[in-house]
């Protein structure tokens, strides 16, 4: 490769028209609403922070629970089950729709990323890619979730690890890249 062969060129890469889902003032409005009534809400008012986020188009389920300090980029493409649990400095960058059903767990520091971008055009345009964590799941913490990838219904990803593949129903994965090491079975609690 010449150095002087640019890449890339920033100057000529746009956001593809409508892929925010709203305007760029509507997002602006959002960012400024989740620092003040997200952030700075106290830990125990889950309600308050479910209500704003439906407010501003995501589904959430009931008996959700999601901390104060959780990120997300634009709740109206996030959709979230019932008493699943979204924990301290996780973040959703939900520049693509991100599906979390029912009795998830994404931990403390975990990063979904729904967007990246296609780094051979010389535009780098954003690529959208949606994420599916199924129900009863359980993303450990400071994992990353690649966009396009289905975590599988009760399986488990190891903290740190990077899934950059669909993770299939039941396993365990760990690692960088995240490999399977396991399997995910229910045991009887002794009376």
């Amino acid at each position: 490769m010449n150095i002087h062969t640019p890449v890339q060129d920033l100057a000529r890469s746009r956001v593809p028209p409508g892929f925010r889902g709203r305007s760029a003032v509507f997002v602006q409005f959002w960012w400024i609403c989740q620092t003040l009534l997200i952030h700075a809400s106290p830990q125990a008012f889950y309600g308050w922070r479910r209500a704003i986020l439906r407010l501003f188009g995501a589904k959430i389920g009931f008996g959700v629970l999601i901390r104060p300090s959780v990120v997300i980029t634009y709740p109206w493409k996030v959709a979230i089950g019932d008493h699943s649990w979204i924990g301290d400095n996780a973040e959703l960058y939900s520049l693509g729709p991100i599906t979390i059903e029912d009795n998830v767990v994404v931990s403390q520091g975990s990063y979904l990323c729904a967007a990246t971008h296609d780094f051979e055009d010389d535009t780098f345009p954003l690529v959208a890619g949606p994420i599916v964590v199924e129900r009863e799941a359980w993303i450990a913490a400071q994992c990353f979730i690649a966009p396009g990838v289905t975590i599988g219904a009760g399986s488990v990803a190891g903290a740190r690890s990077v899934v950059l593949e669909d993770v299939p129903p039941g396993v365990i994965v760990a690692g960088h890249p995240a490999k399977i090491i396991g399997t995910r079975e229910k045991k009887q609690k002794q009376k």
